[in-house]
């Protein structure tokens, strides 16, 4: 896989191994270096570090106005949306019709219903303008930060560990450090933009 991605070998890593011999800390510490390696000179620009991703938006969430269609639903409610598909759209997160947005203010469909649905690849809604935040499917590995690159390239190293190794040990040892490097992206999304302003619904007020 180094040569076909015209990525160095490190030390040690291209000799072969006989069965019973030992694999020595360094030469583990570098097949596992390798591995990044591998995934980053396929997946993520050289230039790229986490250090300089580090106020980059989180790669999956997005914004759009969507386009209400001319066909109508059959009942419920008055217009529909298409879903965007670049990227495809997979979970909304928040809703808005340019003025009130869900979940942060009560708003409801004509009847007091939900604000909106989702039917297929359709959002219906009785709003007549409709812009949403949603989780989308990011194919384009260009766009991925440095974060989740290097939290991918840990999850590979986890998965093959054992039939490199035979250790479970060395399995539990990568398994962490996914897990750290998972943790470490999260904060760094948690971190990014301005400080979210939470309040009561009143919903939530209407309790006290």
């Amino acid at each position: 896989m180094c040569a076909f991605l015209g990525v160095s070998v490190r030390s040690g890593v291209g000799t072969d191994v006989a069965d019973g011999d030992t694999i020595t800390a360094a030469t583990w510490t570098n097949l596992m270096l390798n591995v990044q390696d591998c995934w980053n000179a396929r997946f993520s620009p050289a230039s790229r570090t986490a250090a300089s991703d580090a106020s980059k938006t989180f790669t999956s969430t997005w914004y759009s106005s969507l386009a209400q269609e001319t066909t109508t639903p059959a009942f419920g409610y008055t217009y529909q949306y298409a879903l965007p598909t670049d990227p495809f759209c997979l979970r909304v997160l928040e809703f808005s019709n340019g003025t009130l947005s869900y979940p942060q203010d009560n708003i409801t469909n004509n009847t007091g219903g939900p604000v909106f649905v989702i039917e297929g690849r359709k959002l219906l809604t009785d709003e007549g303008t409709a812009q949403i935040k949603y989780i989308g499917r990011v194919t384009d590995t260009q766009l991925y930060d440095a974060s989740l690159t290097e939290a991918l390239a840990a999850r590979l190293a986890a998965e093959i560990c054992y039939a490199i190794t035979g250790s479970t040990s060395m399995v539990q040892i990568q398994t962490s450090l996914y897990e750290a490097k998972v943790n470490e992206a999260r904060f760094n999304d948690a971190t990014e933009g301005a400080t979210q302003r939470l309040e009561a619904s009143d919903f939530i007020e209407s309790r006290f």
